[in-house]
């Protein structure tokens, strides 16, 4: 591969494959485009080769460590994977070489790569994806071991005193990188998530769900405990048992350690005529189920870990124009404004009464889903995302440039007319 003039830049992953992973691919693909050359390790997933050239990242992939659920198991994870990628980047160093090396959480232990590295002058460069102190507490309902705890905060610590830039995906991580991780706002960096504009209109609906005579549901996404889908059951129970209402299917699309238990409070509850779960979803036939939906469900509970997290999610069902009945989260808040309904209190009888009103009313599910496009294609989609990061690893290597959006003539032509009618993005 031949060396790029911007930089080259080598990522870790660990919880993911790669090109699975779609915040990852997301980002090295800009890169790539901007004129970086960029190399992944990651795990390898099924058949995949151990090396390999993907739209032109380079590819390097180790065998997974065997999934564990207990403590100990997820130590040897990421101890087997930091190490595993450890070694990895030796062959990438000989091969190709890199300036900088990219490391995206969890696990917060991949900064000891980066330590070795900045010894021969490497930047490092941490993509912080999950607050594993607060996941880890609320996994384990507010009751985690102490000592554990404050094992995940000074490896989250180490992790940031290593590095040389800080990618947030919203401002309440970026405020835990410089309140917790002492990092200068200087060398932080918003990188939100995002779905792309190209995904607007390429999906057509399933004429069989669009003739079943019912409300359509959608929740996309991981399914475990800190998720809410249990909230979700009770919501669709109330609505059954207290408002007698059978004319609505709840669309459940994706896989997660959670779906066993609750498939099994569905069942419980007799609920299956109001559930349809479809696991995982390749991006064509997810993009026909989110066309597909009436309204899209977002069931996070408010904890200190989900208050702080931007959710997918919700991302996607406005890029699909699909308006959002959620539980009132601070970044819930920021990512969709005023195209969803918040639910307090974490309480899934007014969930309940949320989906309600809004089955009961269409022209107020078109009227919150338009706002959510709107917002979406104006300042929420990937693409405003890219000049922020692309921007970040310019000035990393000691360069100055300006970076702007690149979206369609359409999109820039809604953005004026919105700016002139008072119309926020």
């Amino acid at each position: 591969m031949p060396v790029s003039s911007n930089g080259r830049i080598l990522m870790l992953l660990e919880n993911n494959g790669y090109p699975g992973d779609t915040r990852v691919r997301r980002e090295a693909l800009a890169l790539v485009e901007a004129g970086f050359q960029v190399a992944v390790i990651a795990p390898r997933e099924g058949v995949e080769p151990s090396y390999e050239i993907v739209d032109g990242v380079s590819v390097y992939r180790y065998p997974p460590p065997r999934e564990h659920d207990s403590v100990l198991g997820f130590a040897w994870e990421f101890f087997y994977s930091t190490a595993a990628a450890f070694f990895v980047s030796f062959k990438v160093a000989m091969k190709e070489g890199f300036d900088a090396i990219h490391a995206h959480s969890p696990p917060d232990t991949l900064f000891a790569v980066g330590l070795f590295y900045k010894l021969f002058g490497k930047k490092f460069v941490f993509d912080h994806h999950d607050l594993s102190p607060e996941l880890y507490q609320a996994r384990s309902g507010g009751n985690g071991n102490p000592i554990l705890y404050k094992t995940l905060l000074f490896l989250e610590r180490m992790t940031f005193w290593t590095s040389d830039l800080a990618i947030a995906t919203n401002e309440s991580y970026r405020k835990i990188a410089m309140e917790r991780g002492g990092v200068p706002y200087e060398k932080t960096v918003v990188v939100r998530n995002g779905p792309p504009l190209t995904l607007l209109g390429n999906h057509k609906p399933y004429a069989h769900l669009a003739e079943s005579g019912k409300t359509l549901l959608g929740y996309v996404g991981a399914i475990s405990i800190q998720d809410g889908l249990e909230y979700l059951v009770e919501a669709m129970d109330h609505m059954k048992r207290t408002h007698r209402r059978t004319d609505v299917l709840c669309i459940v699309m994706g896989d997660g350690d959670d779906l066993s238990r609750i498939k099994g409070l569905v069942k419980e509850k007799d609920l299956d005529d109001l559930f349809l779960f479809t696991g995982w979803l390749e991006r064509e036939e997810l993009g026909r189920y989110l066309a597909s939906i009436d309204i899209g469900v977002d069931p996070d509970p408010s904890n200190p870990f989900n208050d702080k997290c931007t959710m997918i999610k919700m991302t996607e069902y406005m890029v699909y124009g699909k308006p959002i009945v959620a539980f009132d989260l601070p970044e819930h808040r920021y990512t969709a404004g005023d195209s969803a309904i918040y639910v307090a209190d974490n309480d899934p009888l007014k969930f309940s009464e949320a989906v309600l009103d809004l089955m009961d009313h269409p022209a107020k599910r078109t009227e919150l889903g338009q706002k959510g496009l709107y917002r979406a294609k104006t300042e929420i989609a990937w693409e405003y995302s890219v000049p922020h990061l692309v921007k970040s690893y310019h000035q990393l290597f000691g360069r100055q440039v300006n970076v702007v959006p690149k979206v369609s003539s359409d999109v820039q032509e809604e953005l004026v007319l919105g700016s002139h009618s008072g119309v926020e993005g």
